[in-house]
């Protein structure tokens, strides 16, 4: 089984931007608190995400990748609106931090989540880290949607 322990942070400051990040188009066919189900466009690849409920900053995840014209077919099934934002990825400290820069109705927010081996790792805080919002369902992506 696949386990995603994920920290999720506001950005504040710009001092993360580098280079042109990737554009990423992505809706739910299940939004529930349970479970999600994720279809999601990255440049020319898609994948499909199944993730399990949330407990702290841990749950199980299983994302397989599929043929873009098929995500393309499901993002037109999904339940609410399509997110879209660009995905920035900027080394810290020696972690690898993925900074989302929304567009559309959520353009202004700026979100930045690090993935960790163990749910209390430390890790060095990047000067334009925020308040941490992991665990606030307001800024689940699927909520987002």
């Amino acid at each position: 089984m696949g386990i995603e322990i994920e920290r999720k942070f506001l950005v504040a400051g710009d001092g993360w931007r580098s280079g042109e990040g990737l554009r990423l188009r992505q809706g739910y066919l299940n939004r529930a608190p349970e479970r999600t189900v994720r279809v999601r466009l990255a440049g020319e690849r898609a994948f499909l995400a199944v993730k399990g409920p949330t407990t702290g900053a841990v749950r199980a995840e299983f994302e397989y990748e599929i043929p873009a014209a098929e995500a393309e077919a499901l993002l037109r099934l999904c339940e609410g609106s399509i997110l879209e934002k660009t995905r920035h990825v900027v080394l810290f400290g020696g972690f690898r931090w993925e900074i989302d820069e929304f567009h559309g109705r959520h353009a202004g927010l700026v979100l930045a989540e690090i993935e960790l081996s163990r749910p209390d790792e430390e890790f060095p805080r990047p000067p334009w880290l925020g308040p941490e919002v992991t665990g606030d369902p307001r800024y689940f992506n699927s909520s987002l949607a």
